[in-house]
C-alpha cells in the first residue's frame, strides 16, 4: 500500500463516523415505490396523493413553479384501472415525478424560470416526459430554477412560495439548494418525491443533487433528446435525472434510452482517477467526508491511481464561457422561433428578473461579446476557435487520460464546499466558478457525470456528493459502479 493510499485509508479510521452519518435506508425510492404499486401494496392514486402532500410542507424551500394535481390525479386513477383489469403496467407506472420549468410538458408552460415565458403554454411533451409517461410516470409539478439556467444558486425572485427569496436546501433551508435544477433537487432531497428531471449545461443537474443529498445524473451529450427544452447550448446542455438513489437513475436512464438492466458492479480491480487539483481547495468538512469516503473504497477492492490533469482548466477555459454565452443567444433564437412566436431574445432579456442574469445577458449575450483583458470582445471569433480547435483538444485530453492510466472513471467531490447561505450574493461569478470547478470541464467535452451522497458534514450536517465522470459513452458503466458504491455508503436519511 502506497503512502498515499495509506493516508487514505487512515483518514477513513478517523472521519468514517462523518461519512456514514445519516446513512439510512428509509428514504423512498422510485425503484422501491414501483414495486410497491406493481404489487398491490399501493395504489398509484396514494402514492400521488402523498405526494402533493409532501410538495405542500414544503413550501417553504420555493421548489414549485406550478403543481398540476387535477391532471396528475387523474393519470393516477387510470393507472390503477389499468391494473385493476389486468392490463400491462410501464416499468414507471404510479410514480409522481417533477420537471425543471424549461422542460415542455402539454399543457404547462416552460418559463425557465423568468416572466417573459410565462405565458407559452407548451403544446407537447418533451421527448423526455414522453418516455417517463409512456412507462407510466406521472408528472405532479414544474420546479423553480434559476433563472434561464444561468447559475448555480437557484436565487430567483420570479417564484416565491415560501417567505424568503430563493430555493432552499432540503438539509438546511437557511443554505442555497444549488442550481440550476434547484427545484427538483430540493423536492427529491426533501423526499417529497423520489425523481425528477433537471437539465445540465456545467453542472446543473449534479450541484443540486449533491447539495440536497441525493443522485443525479449528467448523461453523454446526445444521449437524452433535447427537443422541447429551453436551451442554453446545443454543444453543452442535456437533460437529466435527479433521484433518490442510483438505482433509481438507472431505471429512468433504461427508460429513456431502452437499453437492458444492469445490476452494480464488482469494485474490485476497479480503477478511479483521484487528479490533484479536483480535490485541492476543499473546506475542511467536504475534504474529511471525501477522503473518508476514498478509504472505504480502497477497502472495497478499489484501485485509487493519481493523475495529474495539469491542462484541464486552462483547455476547459478555452471553452466553456466562449461556447455558453455565445450559443446562448442564437440558440433561444431558434428555440422561441419554433415554440413561441412574437417572443423575441430582446423581450426576454429585458423582463429578466434576476441581476446577474440580467447582467450576464444585456452585457453578453445580447450584444454578443465576450471578457477579454482589457474590456469586452467580440465573441465570434472566440466561439469560432473554441468549436474548431478547442473542444477537440478537451476531448483528447480526457480521452488520453482515460487510455494512458486504464481508467474506469476519474473520482472527486461534486462541490467542493458546503452550500452556502442563500441570499443575493450566492449568484456572484466567484460563488459561480467554485462551485462549478470541477463539474464544467467533463461538461464541455460531452462526458457523463454521476454524482451521489457519500454522507454528511460533521458541523453542518449537509450531504456531501462524490462524483465520477467516465468517458463517452460510459453511462451504463457508471450507473452500474454507482450502484455498486450506493451499496457501500446508502442512501440518506431525508431531512426531518
Amino acid at each position: 500500500m502506497s503512502g498515499f493510499h495509506r493516508r487514505i485509508f487512515a483518514l477513513a479510521l478517523v472521519a468514517g463516523s462523518a461519512s456514514a452519518a445519516g446513512a439510512d435506508e428509509r428514504r423512498q425510492t422510485t425503484v422501491d415505490l414501483a414495486a410497491e404499486i406493481a404489487a398491490g401494496r399501493t395504489t398509484a392514486e396514494q402514492a400521488v396523493g402523498a405526494a402533493l402532500q409532501r410538495i405542500e410542507k414544503a413550501a417553504p424551500l420555493n421548489a414549485v413553479a406550478r403543481l398540476d394535481a387535477a391532471r396528475a390525479l387523474a393519470a393516477a386513477k387510470a393507472v390503477d384501472k389499468a391494473r385493476a383489469e389486468g392490463k400491462p403496467l410501464g416499468a414507471l407506472a404510479g410514480i409522481p415525478f417533477v420537471v425543471k420549468d424549461n422542460i415542455q410538458i402539454a399543457g404547462l408552460p416552460a418559463a425557465a424560470g423568468t416572466p417573459a415565458l410565462a405565458g407559452v403554454i407548451s403544446t407537447a411533451n418533451a421527448p423526455v416526459v414522453d418516455r417517463l409517461v409512456a412507462a407510466g410516470a406521472i408528472p405532479v409539478a414544474t420546479t423553480n430554477m434559476h433563472e434561464l439556467a444561468f447559475g448555480i444558486s437557484g436565487y430567483n425572485p420570479t417564484y416565491q412560495t415560501g417567505p424568503q427569496v430563493g430555493v432552499r436546501a432540503a438539509y438546511d433551508p437557511t443554505r442555497m439548494a444549488g442550481g440550476s435544477s434547484s427545484g427538483t433537487g430540493a423536492l427529491v432531497g426533501a423526499g417529497a418525491v423520489s425523481a425528477g428531471l433537471g437539465t445540465d449545461t456545467g453542472g446543473s443537474v449534479r450541484l443540486p443533487a449533491a447539495i440536497n443529498g441525493v443522485a443525479g445524473l449528467r448523461p453523454t451529450l446526445l444521449r437524452y433528446a433535447q427537443d422541447g427544452v429551453v436551451p442554453i447550448s446545443h454543444t453543452r446542455d442535456t437533460v437529466g435525472p435527479i433521484a433518490a438513489s442510483v438505482a433509481d437513475l438507472e431505471l429512468i436512464d433504461r427508460v429513456v434510452t431502452g437499453a437492458p438492466a444492469i445490476g452494480k458492479a464488482e469494485l474490485k480491480g476497479v480503477r478511479l482517477g483521484v487528479d490533484a487539483a479536483m480535490t485541492a481547495g476543499l473546506d475542511a468538512e467536504t475534504d474529511a467526508v471525501f477522503k473518508a469516503a476514498l478509504g472505504r473504497l480502497e477497502a472495497a477492492g478499489v484501485e485509487l491511481v493519481r493523475v495529474d490533469l495539469k491542462d484541464l482548466a486552462p483547455l476547459n477555459q478555452a471553452v466553456s464561457f466562449p461556447v455558453a454565452l455565445y450559443e446562448a443567444h442564437d440558440d433561444l433564437v431558434a428555440y422561441l422561433a419554433r415554440y413561441a412566436p412574437g417572443v423575441t431574445v430582446a423581450s426576454v432579456a429585458a423582463a429578466i428578473k434576476s441581476p446577474d442574469v440580467k447582467g450576464t445577458y444585456d452585457g453578453l449575450v445580447i450584444p454578443r461579446k465576450l471578457p477579454g483583458p482589457n474590456g469586452l470582445v467580440d465573441a465570434k471569433p472566440i466561439y469560432e476557435a473554441a468549436i474548431a480547435t478547442g473542444r477537440p483538444a478537451l476531448i483528447a485530453y480526457y480521452a488520453k487520460a482515460f487510455a494512458d492510466k486504464r481508467l474506469d472513471a476519474l473520482i472527486f467531490p461534486t462541490v467542493p464546499k458546503v452550500a452556502l447561505t442563500a441570499g443575493p450574493e450566492t449568484s456572484a461569478l466567484d460563488v459561480f466558478l467554485t462551485f462549478i470547478r470541477n463539474t464544467d470541464p467533463g461538461s464541455n467535452a460531452g462526458l457523463p457525470g454521476l454524482t451521489l451522497p457519500i454522507g454528511l458534514t460533521a458541523s453542518s450536517r449537509m450531504p456531501v456528493g462524490l462524483e465520477l465522470d467516465g468517458p463517452a459513452g460510459s453511462d451504463r458503466r457508471l450507473l452500474a459502479l454507482g450502484q455498486a458504491i450506493e451499496a457501500i455508503f446508502g442512501t440518506l436519511a431525508p431531512p426531518k
